[in-house]
């Protein structure tokens, strides 16, 4: 993607099954998990550089010993930086016991920090408050009743965090923050405390002593009761996991499986994920055997090693993330490589139709680094069209077709190169504007030599956010190379409404698609929507989520795609640009061929999976018009 776009969260959670003497047998250490939870976060690092935070539970421990541990970082390598002190401590306590203690399982779990069952792991991308390392998950609500503990590190956004927020007030808290991870954790917490305390008034009537009631209370303990009550009012998208100080753990998906979420048990471990192939890959885990976690239920683990999966909301019509497949998720999960192929693919006509079909004289290329693989498809149906340009070439010539003319026609290859190459980031320390711009327009270098005058040049990116990367470094560089025509394709479609459930896009006046509507509008002297619109926006503001419409679709509504995309070429592209540039952006209908089974689209379409998306885009609508830059949620 050539826009920075801070996105996705990544969770691990491994509960081993066995005793750590088990797999100090087996696999030469008793460490087992930590090792793979390190593997884990380091292979969703796509999924978060702005922090990463470690959790660690021991299982029957006695009083007194710790139990809990935590690390957190928002070091320049975050995940490293954790790890780098884990083992620290982990060494120091070693170097300071006898060579049988130090070797001894017990003894390590009774001393050694970390080693623990109940392992959580989070990768973060900061969407929301301050990038500081109070804001890195996981967080940690203590509790001197073990039952009480909980721990929470998750993957999302909640579009009423303001609501969450004083309904906590009126239950009689004082949270310290508004962040929806502080009012989710509390909201969970609240519930707990409930139930937990219930639980020791019924052992307490049956007879058991408050020291007897602790393990019982472990045991009946009704994860699931607990999240439906916590749940209740969410409005977002999620994928949450939880660690209680017992040994219980749960991870819970949004109903409309907005944010992705995949596990894995065998009789050593249960796993889970955000991404298959992470499981994949740590694990040596064959595809088939990581399952996706349904929307609308909870992975429940208790802490005597079952697992059960169980319904806490009624799951809404399906709209997983299609970013997911687009850009986020790790390009090695089988389904998705072929996803994104597709998304080349199906690109291609109208690639054909910009380019006349002159595939002779065109060059094909991608944005590095993560719009190869759909660059991949658009080459293979570029090489279906070479082919029958070659046999329709043939067959009219086959009467009069000698040996030389046939090895000419046979010989045309697809010209593919690698135009783009992404330079070291160079540092901006030049605050003045026009300076900086020349610093971000060398962003990106060019191959010079294989581009003729004669020839359009293709590039395909992933998508175009904002335009700003394409507009001061791309178009730039590119049209240094003299090509006759400049071709931006998108492998997704027009980005028009803001993110609400995890994407960092909340303002509108950021997308270069929205810019363009207003620009249009203008144009063709339909400027008084914008008012129309901020009117219906406000006359909304105190309705109920579910009676909210999303008007902010009338600005786009009086121009087709086309239109707009036109103008988007206009507005990125300057005098200094010789070479002419189109945009062609991925169709909504050819997004839901290629990614079936995410087909989330509300950032494209603003058709919004919950109702609280229809307030954000309205709110954020009406931040515009009155210039207010606050975040819309």
């Amino acid at each position: 993607m050539s826009d920075a776009l801070k996105h996705e969260c990544g969770i691990s959670v491994i509960r081993l099954l066995k005793p750590l003497e088990y797999y100090k047998e087996k696999y030469g250490t008793a460490f087992y998990g930590v090792n793979k939870m390190y593997l884990m976060m380091e292979k969703q690092h796509n999924r978060g550089q702005d922090g990463a935070g470690f959790a660690s539970i021991k299982l029957d421990m006695h009083p007194g010993e710790r139990y809990i541990s935590r690390q957190r970082s928002v070091a320049q390598q975050p995940i490293q930086d954790i790890f780098a002190q884990i083992n620290s401590r982990i060494n120091e306590t070693l170097a300071a016991a006898s060579p049988e203690d130090a070797n001894d399982v017990a003894w390590q779990k009774k001393n050694v920090p970390y080693i623990g069952e109940l392992l959580l792991g989070h990768v973060r991308y900061g969407t929301f408050g301050k990038n500081s390392v109070e804001s890195v998950h996981p967080f940690l609500r203590q509790n001197n009743w073990m039952h009480r503990n909980l721990i929470v590190a998750g993957n999302f956004n909640m579009t009423n965090v303001f609501t969450l927020f004083n309904k906590l007030v009126e239950l009689g808290q004082h949270p310290k923050e508004r962040a929806d991870t502080i009012t989710v954790m509390e909201k969970i917490g609240h519930f707990l405390d409930d139930a937990v305390a219930k639980l020791y008034k019924k052992l307490k009537k049956e007879g058991y002593s408050k020291f007897q009631a602790s393990p019982l209370i472990a045991e009946r303990l009704n994860v699931a009761k607990i999240l439906r009550k916590a749940a209740k009012d969410w409005d977002g998208g999620y994928a949450m996991a939880g660690l209680l100080g017992h040994g219980d753990a749960f991870v819970l998906r949004d109903p409309a499986g907005i944010r992705p979420a995949y596990y894995y048990k065998d009789d050593e471990v249960i796993v889970v994920a955000s991404e298959r192939p992470v499981i994949q890959t740590v694990f040596n885990a064959p595809f088939d055997a990581v399952e996706e976690l349904d929307p609308g239920h909870a992975l429940i683990i208790k802490k005597n090693g079952s697992m059960s999966l169980q319904e806490i909301h009624e799951p809404l019509p399906r709209k997983a993330c299609s970013f997911e497949r687009i850009y986020f998720s790790r390009g090695s999960d089988a389904e998705i490589y072929q996803e994104r192929k597709e998304l080349g693919r199906l690109l291609m006509p109208a690639v054909l139709k910009e380019i006349d079909h002159d595939t002779h004289n065109t060059v094909f290329s991608y944005i590095p680094n993560t719009a190869e693989t759909s660059f991949y498809g658009m080459v293979e149906a570029a090489q279906h069209e070479l082919d029958v340009q070659k046999m329709d070439e043939i067959m009219e010539k086959r009467v009069s077709l000698d040996k030389d003319n046939l090895e000419k026609i046979l010989s045309r290859k697809l010209r593919t190169e690698k135009i783009a190459i992404k330079d070291v980031k160079l540092r901006t320390f030049i605050t003045e504007d026009s300076s900086r711009d020349d610093l971000v327009a060398h962003v990106y270098d060019v191959t010079y030599g294989v581009v003729k005058e004669t020839d359009n040049l293709v590039i395909i990116d992933d998508s175009i956010v904002r335009g700003t990367t394409l507009k001061k470094s791309i178009i730039k560089m590119m049209s240094r190379l003299s090509p006759k025509k400049i071709v931006i394709v998108s492998s997704a479609p027009q980005i028009r409404y803001p993110d609400c459930y995890g994407i960092d896009m909340a303002k509108l006046q950021d997308f270069v698609a929205f810019r363009a509507a207003v620009e249009l509008l203008k144009d063709t002297g339909k400027e008084g929507l914008i008012n129309e619109v901020y009117e219906k926006c406000l006359s909304q503001t105190e309705f109920e989520d579910k009676n909210v419409k999303n008007y902010v679709k009338e600005i786009y509504k009086p121009f087709t795609d086309e239109e707009i995309s036109s103008k988007i070429a206009e507005l990125l592209k300057d005098e200094t640009i010789k070479p002419e540039v189109s945009i062609i952006y991925q169709k909504v209908d050819d997004l839901h061929k290629a990614c079936p089974k995410n087909l989330g689209d509300w950032y494209f379409t603003g058709d919004y999976p919950t109702p609280g998306g229809n307030r954000v885009v309205n709110r954020a609508f009406i931040n515009y018009v009155e210039g207010n830059v606050a975040r819309a949620y």
